[in-house]
C-alpha cells in the first residue's frame, strides 16, 4: 500500500547530512515524515538544515559529528537517543574525494579517503547498531557510488572505498537480516555538488559524463528523495543487501550515439 511510504514518527540519523545529497537526503526524509537528526563536521551547516527541517514541522537536534572519531559518534548517538529514545534509519553521506594520479597518491591521503568513506561507515554502523535493532524496523542506508561499479580515472582512493562500502553493505545486510535491520545502498550517478563541482564544471570529464548518461543533464539533489524514502520506508521491508542506483541511465549506457 502506498502508506506504507510514510515515515510518520520515524527517527533518521544523517550522517553527512549538511551540504550536499546528504542534505537533500535529510530534506527528503522530513517531508516523508520522519524526524530527522543531519550532523557534518560545519556547525553553521547543521544550523542550517536543521531550521530548514523545522521549518517542515519535523523535530531535530543541532549536533555535529567527527565520522574519523568513534567517541564522536557514540556521543551523537548517545545524545539522539537521550532525546527521542530511538533510532531507526541511519544514512551514511559522508564522503570525501581528490583527483590525483595514482601513481602520484600518497598514502596518507589513500588512508584518509578510505577513513572518511568506508571506515567512517562502518564506525556508525556500529555504533548505531543496538538502537536499529531495538527499533524492530531499522534501516541504513549508504551512499555508494557510480565507482562502486565501474572504474573512474584518477580517483583510486573513492574509487576503493566506494567498491568496498557496496560489499560492507551486503555484509552487514546478511548478518543483520534476522535482527530484523535491512541495509541497503543508493548510487547517485553525476550530480553536481560541492564535492565534485571542480571536477564537472567546464572540464572534459564533465562534458564526458553528460555524454555517457542518456538523458544528457546531470541529476538534481531532489531527485534521490524517492529512493532515500522508498528505503527508509516499510515499503522496502523486503529489500535487503542492494542497491538502487539514480544515474539517468550511466551504468546502462553502451553506445550514445
Amino acid at each position: 500500500m502506498l502508506g506504507s511510504l510514510d515515515l510518520e514518527g520515524r527517527v533518521a540519523v544523517v550522517i553527512g547530512g549538511t551540504s550536499g545529497l546528504g542534505r537533500s537526503i535529510s530534506i527528503s526524509l522530513a517531508e516523508g515524515g520522519a524526524h530527522v537528526v543531519a550532523s557534518g563536521r560545519r556547525g553553521q551547516l547543521v544550523e542550517d538544515v536543521a531550521a530548514q527541517i523545522e521549518k517542515i514541522g519535523r523535530r531535530t537536534m543541532r549536533e555535529t559529528v567527527d565520522v574519523s572519531s568513534r567517541a564522536s559518534i557514540d556521543g551523537l548517538r548517545d545524545r539522539v537517543m537521550g532525546e527521542f529514545g530511538h533510532v531507526d534509519v541511519l544514512v551514511n553521506a559522508a564522503g570525501r574525494i581528490s583527483r590525483i594520479k595514482t601513481k602520484d597518491l600518497p598514502e596518507a591521503e589513500w588512508h584518509s579517503t578510505l577513513d572518511t568513506n568506508l571506515t567512517g561507515m562502518l564506525r556508525a554502523c556500529q555504533s548505531f547498531y543496538e538502537p536499529l535493532v531495538k527499533s524492530g524496523r531499522g534501516r541504513v542506508i549508504n551512499i555508494a557510488s557510480l565507482s562502486s561499479f565501474v572504474g573512474l580515472k584518477e580517483v583510486a582512493a573513492y574509487s576503493a572505498s566506494k567498491a568496498a562500502m557496496m560489499s560492507l553493505t551486503r555484509s552487514l545486510a546478511l548478518e543483520w537480516a534476522p535482527l530484523g535491520v535491512n541495509v541497503n545502498a543508493i548510487a547517485p550517478g553525476v550530480f553536481r555538488t560541492e564535492l565534485n563541482q571542480k571536477l564537472l564544471d567546464n572540464t572534459e570529464r564533465g562534458r564526458e559524463f553528460l555524454m555517457r548518461t542518456p538523458m544528457g543533464r546531470f541529476g538534481t539533489a531532489g531527485e534521490l528523495a524517492g529512493a532515500a524514502v522508498l528505503l527508509a520506508s516499510d515499503a522496502a521491508s523486503f529489500i535487503t543487501g542492494q542497491c538502487i542506483v539514480v544515474d539517468g541511465g550511466f551504468l546502462a549506457s553502451g553506445v550514445n550515439s
